[in-house]
């Protein structure tokens, strides 16, 4: 898990290009909750200048936060712009995505399989 997090955040920090799964997006925001609200409320407890940080935090992963988002909705076949309708973004984010190469990029999922495939041509 923390695996997957560092990977979207430190390897693909502004990376709005290619496709990411379900579960990568997913892994982030829970990772990112977990870290906002955390610090949120465990600081907070010592000091509300110390809460601070909580914003901080949550201002140094705005970019991965968008650039994952938008990732995920093309790995759905649509356009990185859906990330600003918030209910159906949601959807987006909750549906499996596409089988296969799409316009965005290769299936995340199945990028041994696709790989096996070309080498077999």
């Amino acid at each position: 898990m923390i695996e997957m997090y560092k990977k979207v955040v430190f390897e693909n920090y502004a990376n709005f290009n290619g496709r990411a799964r379900r579960k990568e997006y997913w892994l982030f925001v829970l990772v990112n909750a977990i870290i906002g609200y955390g610090l949120l409320f465990g600081l907070g407890i010592i000091s509300e200048k110390l809460a601070l940080l909580s914003s901080l935090y949550n201002l140094a992963v705005l970019i991965p936060s968008i650039a994952v988002g938008v990732r995920r909705m093309h790995d759905v076949g649509k356009s990185g712009w859906y990330i600003i309708f918030p209910i159906y973004n949601l959807v987006l984010a909750c549906t499996e995505g596409e089988k296969g190469p799409n316009q965005y990029g290769t299936d995340p999922k199945n990028q041994l399989e696709e790989l096996d495939e070309i080498g077999k041509e």
